[in-house]
């Protein structure tokens, strides 16, 4: 059984629809722990969910490295074989990344590599993108910068501001963060240091692909 991690900041929803996955798709997996840098409304649906939470605030300790380390220490208590970033609004450094190189994966709203870091809705509004979505990747000291798992990508709307395209990036980021846990759990999918693996290249996420409206394309990572 996989023992996973997730590290969140705000309201919690994609670490919900991991959890929900696990139980509605009877995965071989158990969230053993959620953290958060700071008090937010994901800790309390985590509570409900039944799953251990904590909280490390970041003005407890005097310096960056000391607070991922503490994250680590309990990352490591937790026996966790991934860690999940779910909108966990923190830079982590280059120790923590190492010590979890391979294992430590974030879902990014946007079609990496454009448009890395904040505001990505409305920066690729202001590009005048065609196209938007959202990243998984394994995550590295670069911010951003880690090989690409997988990706979902949507037209943009002539009528799209920030919040409503935001709405639509977030429900793609739903369907693709849990079949990327699927995947793990049934060998589809493996990860290494820096290194993506795909056996089933061929796989399709049902709810995303009967919905033409909401989704373009999957897009696999090419080596």
């Amino acid at each position: 059984m996989l023992q996973l991690a997730i590290l969140i900041s705000g309201r919690g929803s994609n670490m919900v629809k991991l959890a929900k996955a696990i139980e509605t798709d009877q995965l071989d997996a158990r969230i053993a722990i959620v953290i958060s840098n700071q008090h937010c409304a994901g800790l309390a649906h985590a509570v409900k969910l039944g799953i251990e939470t904590k909280v490390i605030e970041r003005r407890n300790f005097s310096t960056r490295q000391a607070h991922d380390a503490a994250i680590q220490d309990a990352i490591t208590s937790s026996s966790a074989d991934y860690v999940f970033l779910a909108g966990y609004m923190a830079i982590l450094g280059a120790e923590f990344t190492k010590a979890f190189a391979g294992k430590l994966i974030n879902i990014h709203p946007s079609l990496l590599p454009e448009f890395k870091g904040l505001d990505t809705h409305q920066r690729a509004i202001d590009a005048q993108a065609r196209q938007h979505g959202a990243t998984v990747h394994l995550v590295t000291a670069e911010l951003d910068e880690g090989p690409i798992i997988l990706q979902a990508e949507l037209s943009i709307l002539p009528d799209d501001d920030a919040d409503r395209l935001a709405a639509r990036v977030l429900q793609l980021e739903h369907h693709l963060y849990p079949f990327v846990l699927k995947c793990l759990c049934e060998g589809h999918l493996t990860l290494a240091a820096y290194q993506v693996n795909w056996h089933s290249p061929d796989l399709v996420i049902p709810s995303l692909s009967a919905d033409r409206r909401l989704i373009k394309t999957l897009k696999w990572p090419q080596h």
